[in-house]
């Protein structure tokens, strides 16, 4: 009767054990999904800001001249109205040439609207909030690495509990049973005398 109790009660415990076992692996596969999945986002995003990012380097490369600049203007920020470059009028010393060996020649004059102002003024205002942003967003990146790391050590120690530990537990686990298993039988065959 004792054997029959004591072969019951480790068959309950082991069915508890894999059950609980099994249960535990599904979490993790359903969380280490989740997490390939946000990797590969994570990925696609990384790939088109830095395609961006080079096409702004490009762009940005390629416009030197304030002429330049004024036709490129409309494409990054469009204004109530177009800046106007002015030529200076030509003096007749502008074909001399100063003491560098270079003709003077005045710059052109970029006029700005009264209207572009305000959007200007409001874009610095945008950009130096983006860069609070960035700044505040760098930063939350990077904890929560430390946050992830944490987690897949701690996922890693689930794993290995899953799995009844390490190699040292498992065996000393299944010395134990053996040693009552063997118990059992000493019992039992005592009580069968």
């Amino acid at each position: 009767m004792i054997v029959v109790m004591l072969a019951v009660s480790v068959y309950v415990a082991w069915r508890g054990v894999q059950r609980e076992r099994a249960q535990l692996q599904e979490k993790l596969k359903t969380a280490a999904d989740a997490l390939q999945a946000a990797n590969a986002r994570e990925q696609a995003r990384k790939t088109e800001l830095e395609e961006q990012l080079a096409d702004l380097q490009k762009k940005k490369a390629e416009v030197q001249k304030p002429e330049q600049v004024v036709k490129a203007l409309p494409e990054v920020l469009p204004l109530p109205k177009p800046l106007v470059v002015e030529e200076p009028p030509q003096s007749p010393a502008a074909g001399q040439s100063s003491g560098e060996g270079k003709p003077d020649s005045p710059s052109p004059r970029i006029l700005l609207p009264v209207e572009d102002l305000k959007p200007l003024y409001d874009l610095a205002v945008a950009c130096k909030e983006c860069q609070a942003e960035l700044v505040a967003a760098r930063g939350d990146l990077a904890d929560e690495r430390v946050k992830t790391q944490t987690l897949s050590r701690k996922r890693d120690s689930a794993l290995q509990a899953a799995r009844g530990g390490s190699v040292l537990r498992r065996v000393a686990r299944a010395a134990k049973w053996f040693a009552i298993g063997e118990a059992a039988g000493v019992v039992a065959a005592k009580l069968a005398k």
